[in-house]
């Protein structure tokens, strides 16, 4: 597989990640059916797309760029829908994961 393709699916991994993650909350515990299918269904895709994704580019960064950049879309979707603003600790947090993403992308050796 080209690595264009591979880039394609790991940016559609990370857009039903943070889909996935955010029906997780709205299915209030799996309590609530539709939002229940949704996440499961949602989070088959990622996976999906996460090992296509896995088989193209190198595994350290498809999984660091899926990981940092859903959890960023997750934190955004939390303060866009139920205004819950991180406070100091967790935005040095997040800054952190972001560092640490770009460092293993753009700094990290492959063997």
């Amino acid at each position: 597989m080209k690595p264009l393709f591979g880039y394609l699916f790991l940016a559609m991994g990370i857009s039903f990640g943070i889909a996935s993650n955010s029906f997780a909350k709205i299915s209030d515990g799996f309590t609530k059916l539709t939002p229940s299918i949704l996440c499961i269904l949602f989070m088959c895709i990622t996976m999906f797309s996460i090992s296509k994704a896995m088989s193209a580019l190198p595994v350290g960064f498809a999984y660091s760029t899926y990981s940092g950049l859903t959890v960023m879309g997750v934190l955004v979707f939390a303060m866009i829908k139920y205004n819950q603003i991180p406070n100091l600790y967790a935005t040095i947090g997040i800054i952190l994961i972001v560092v640490g993403v770009v460092m293993v992308n753009y700094l990290g050796k492959l063997n």
